[in-house]
């Protein structure tokens, strides 16, 4: 959510801001929200007014009951009445003109970073860098959950008699590398100075609405029913939302964490078939990492913390290439954003493993997290980043690592999650 303040300033930079992203829809909104400020703040100045005249006019109504003027001092009283009842009704309004504010201010998409690529959506996205040799093996290399079945390590049609779809059990020693690759995540960012964090695995509506654009949320989000609690998506969610409402220390930042917790997500519409498995799934397991900093640093967070997720793929063998996202595949509260994709022997392609984020002071703005600075109270910027999703990350895994008789080699960092195995077979 951008500033009241810089929108009302600069309407004509947020409208090109809006076609950046592919929205004219929301254009007319801009000259909308600026109508509504006015009329809240012409209610403000008037109820200003009425309340220092209610100070005068008590001041008149003391001073004729000394002299005896009763009936004038009557007539001042019904002024003040009135007056009363007036400030009332511009408080209502007021109120009413704040909400209607609020409620457009949250669909207008934050300002993006100049540097970000102009396109429609994620075909438009920008490659970056790769790292490390993409290899296409010289046999034949079967569907991920092929792979898992062989080794007896998943098992979907008990999870479909269970949960339905979009579910699975992971069994052995496949449910054995997915817990290590989480274990070795976790260290992996520990050891960057990184504090662990386990996170409420529910959130409030208002942490929700603070954290997430209304889209974003209403594909995502499970709603515990009866309960003013939603299963969070990722744990960036209940992360950012520690901060909600603080006043933090500047010499407190930056706060560096990364956290474990299992995800939900509705994942809303079809799939194809490359997206089946454990690709796009209901639950899942995941390490993020969150930063919330001074805004002149979040650039630079931004950078470490996509290099973190490329340091720790390629610490497995796994090629991985960044894309920039263009304008139009921003969400709404992202003023940049880089994807992390991981090579795919089977596919002859990359694809999405991690998403880093930078979001400014949006979400800062909605939750209120606030900085005491030697020279006052400014928003924090705050961002957020993959570490790793074990579902998704072992299809990569597994197709990198796969040996022609099946089994799979477990690369040298990961032996001491695994029992010291060398391969699973």
């Amino acid at each position: 959510m951008i500033d009241i303040k810089f929108l009302r300033e600069h309407p004509d930079e947020v409208k090109e801001n809006i076609r950046k992203k592919f929205q004219d829809q929301k254009l007319p909104m801009v000259d909308e929200v600026i109508e509504l400020d006015q009329q809240r703040r012409d209610c403000q100045k008037e109820a200003d007014e009425l309340k220092a005249s209610r100070n005068t006019l008590s001041k008149q109504i003391g001073a004729l009951m000394k002299e005896g003027k009763k009936d004038e001092a009557e007539q001042v009283k019904a002024q003040v009445t009135a007056n009363a009842e007036k400030l009332a009704e511009l408080d209502a309004k007021q109120t009413e003109l704040e909400e209607k504010v609020t409620k457009i201010m949250m669909v207008i998409p934050q300002m993006i970073d100049p540097s970000v690529p102009i396109g429609k959506d994620d075909s438009e996205n920008v490659e970056v860098q790769k790292y490390g040799e993409p290899v296409v093996p010289d046999f034949e290399i079967p569907y991920h959950t092929e792979i898992m079945e062989r080794l007896k390590g998943i098992d979907l049609d008990a999870a479909r008699r269970v949960a339905g779809n979009g579910f699975y059990y992971l069994m052995g020693d496949i449910a054995r590398l997915h817990s290590a690759v989480i274990a070795y995540a976790r260290d992996f960012m520990i050891d960057r100075g990184f504090t662990y964090c386990v996170p409420p695995f529910m959130i409030r509506s208002n942490v929700v609405t603070g954290v997430m654009s209304f889209a974003e949320m209403d594909a995502m989000m499970y709603k515990i029913e009866g309960e003013d609690l939603f299963l969070i998506g990722t744990s960036e969610h209940s992360m950012i939302g520690k901060f909600i409402d603080q006043i933090v220390p500047e010499e407190e930042l930056p706060y560096t964490l990364t956290s474990y917790s299992p995800c939900f997500r509705k994942e809303k519409g079809a799939h194809g078939l490359e997206e089946r498995g454990v690709y796009r799934i209901h639950q899942f397991e995941k390490q993020e990492m969150i930063v919330v900093c001074k805004p002149e640093e979040s650039p630079m967070w931004f950078d470490k913390l996509w290099q973190n997720t490329v340091d720790l793929f390629r610490s497995m063998d796994i090629p991985v290439r960044t894309l920039e996202c263009c304008s139009g595949d921003l969400a709404d509260l992202k003023v940049k954003s880089v994807d992390v994709e991981a090579w795919s022997p089977r596919q002859k392609k990359y694809f999405e493993v991690g998403s880093c984020s930078n979001l400014g002071d949006a979400q800062a703005r909605r939750l209120k997290i606030r900085v005491d600075g030697k020279d006052g109270k400014y928003l924090a910027h705050t961002l957020n980043n993959t570490v790793v999703a074990p579902p998704r990350m072992l299809i990569a895994f597994l197709e990198n690592n796969l040996n022609e008789d099946g089994s799979v080699r477990i690369p040298e960092v990961l032996r001491p999650y695994m029992g010291g195995k060398d391969k699973i077979g």
